[in-house]
């Protein structure tokens, strides 16, 4: 350890290279520009190759060291000469480097495989994830990190350019960019080890918590004008979404456009059946399911018209020119599909603000973590992704619900968790009619959801997504001709409210299960 460490600031001029890259785009561009400027290349396995392919002079690191690859490919550039190479200070190490017959390594531009792929990959044993863990390309990013003072490190391949550049025009590199490169250095391997940690650790909310998203698009600003903003995406997730959803007209996406449509594409995942799904400010304003996609659009957008107006329209099903031609008749920001017939996206072309995203084949929501910022740390739960039946249903009145009341309260349940809590949702016929969320009293949300659905609440289905507490609730709605009122129950006044429901002649069921979404 060096009691008194200086750095080097100066400008670094560049002889030899070490590239081994698993990512090559822009390998050949970057090597042959090396090579005017006369920097030796030392390369390793499919690198060399690519550069033999190209013509491009390369001397493998096993000739380079005297020593050949071994143990598989397992041991081949943890060597002195490569280590030391990299690590040795310019200024302090020249007699342990001529002892030694070490040659300075100016430049490492290394990548590596993405260890997000292999265990992505079906059947994926704990031995080939193990077997597919990089050494020597982290040690040498590092080791070049550490020695930004004197080494450029490069391991993203969009560096290229400007690093050509900079050679072109001033034959050396500086410190600020040696220090800037250096940084993603260190981000890259910070990355690959968390993949790794949380694909091996048992507990995924154990002590130890990691995260590692790769920067997807920088956005104008975030939910106001003030605030800054950039999306991120999980490193190798094959999941289809909205980040990686074909768009196929329109202008970028904004925070909000992703934050509503993220939420529209999670509430269409509940459902097997047609379905449609509007989402304005976070919440499903109208939600229908049926046979004819076109009939469904329709009684989703009449759900709540007037909510509807600008929002999010999601469909789970090929978008038809049919469907196009009715949706182009009132303004909406985005309609996201599996895919579209090309007559619709034509007719889409005419609205030129409006957003088309290709979302692809998708199923139901899988089993995750989502993720809460605090001031002080963050929150961790997993995504309520559980599914209820009628077998989960206690009916608690004298009054029994219909068949069809209890697959209308199947369907309000899928809506109503992805609506803000406290959430009062009202559906009849398998399309909502009146939603009241996010108030800070369930009676206001009653009275909110009342008044959404009008008349149309006439022999519905009211949910809620907690207990609740009073009778106030149920007193609401003696008068407005509904039939069945589905709750979690575990109130201490559950027992008066289930004489409410019995005094006006509704039938009421129990769940179980809450479903608060804050």
């Amino acid at each position: 350890m060096i009691k008194n460490p200086t750095l080097n600031k100066k400008n670094v001029a560049i002889k030899r290279a070490l590239i081994s890259v698993y990512d090559k785009t822009g390998l050949v561009h970057l090597a042959k520009s090396l090579i005017k400027h006369n920097i030796e290349i030392l390369s390793t396995g499919g690198t060399a190759l690519e550069l033999r392919k190209a013509n491009i002079p390369t001397i493998d690191v096993s000739d380079y060291t005297k020593f050949p690859e071994i143990m598989n490919g397992r041991v081949k550039t943890i060597n002195p000469l490569i280590e030391g190479g990299i690590l040795g200070l310019r200024d302090q190490h020249n007699t342990d480097a001529l002892d030694n017959n070490i040659k300075w390594i100016d430049l490492v531009v290394c990548n590596l495989y993405p260890f997000s792929e292999t265990i992505s990959q079906e059947n994926c044993t704990n031995a080939l994830a193990l077997e597919n863990i990089d050494i020597g390309g982290p040690t040498m990013i590092r080791s070049a990190a550490k020695n930004v003072g004197w080494v450029v490190p490069v391991v993203d391949p969009n560096d290229y350019i400007s690093l050509i550049k900079d050679l072109n025009e001033n034959t050396t590199i500086s410190y600020n960019k040696r220090r800037q490169l250096c940084a993603k250095a260190f981000g890259h391997t910070a990355q690959y080890d968390t993949i790794i940690h949380n694909y091996l650790k048992e507990d995924p909310l154990s002590e130890d918590f990691s995260l590692t998203f790769k920067k997807h698009s920088e956005m104008r600003y975030g939910e106001n004008p003030h605030q800054s903003a950039a999306s991120f995406s999980i490193p190798g997730n094959q999941e289809r979404n909205i980040l990686n959803a074909t768009i196929h007209q329109g202008k970028q996406l904004s925070y909000n456009n992703i934050m509503d449509a993220d939420g529209a594409l999670a509430c269409l995942k509940e459902f097997d059946k047609p379905a449609c799904v509007i989402v304005k400010h976070s919440n499903p304003c109208g939600v229908a399911t049926g046979d004819s996609l076109l009939d469904v659009y329709k009684n989703a957008f009449n759900a709540d018209s007037l909510s509807a107006f600008g929002g999010i329209v999601s469909l789970n099903r090929t978008c038809t020119a049919e469907i196009a031609v009715e949706i182009s008749k009132v303004f909406v920001e985005i309609i996201l599909a599996p895919n579209y017939e090309k007559q619709a996206l034509e007719i889409f072309k005419k609205k030129k603000n409006l957003r088309v995203l290709e979302i692809g084949t998708f199923t139901r929501r899988n089993k995750k973590l989502e993720i809460r910022n605090i001031d002080g740390g963050i929150l961790v739960q997993d995504v309520d992704t559980k599914i209820l039946t009628a077998a989960n249903f206690k009916t608690v009145t004298i009054k029994e619900p219909t068949n069809i009341d209890i697959e209308t309260a199947l369907f309000t349940w899928k809506v109503l968790r992805h609506a803000k809590s406290n959430g009062i949702l009202i559906a009849k016929d398998n399309r909502t009619v009146g939603l009241g969320a996010g108030q800070v009293s369930r009676v206001d949300a009653v009275h909110m959801a009342l008044k959404k659905g009008g008349d149309n609440v006439i022999g519905g289905v009211l949910a809620s997504d907690a207990f609740f507490p009073f009778r106030d609730s149920i007193d609401a709605i003696k008068n407005s001709g509904i039939s069945t009122v589905l709750q979690p129950g575990g109130s201490i006044r559950d027992s008066e409210v289930i004489d409410a429901c019995n005094e006006y002649g509704i039938s009421m069921i129990f769940t179980g299960t809450r479903c608060f979404k804050h």
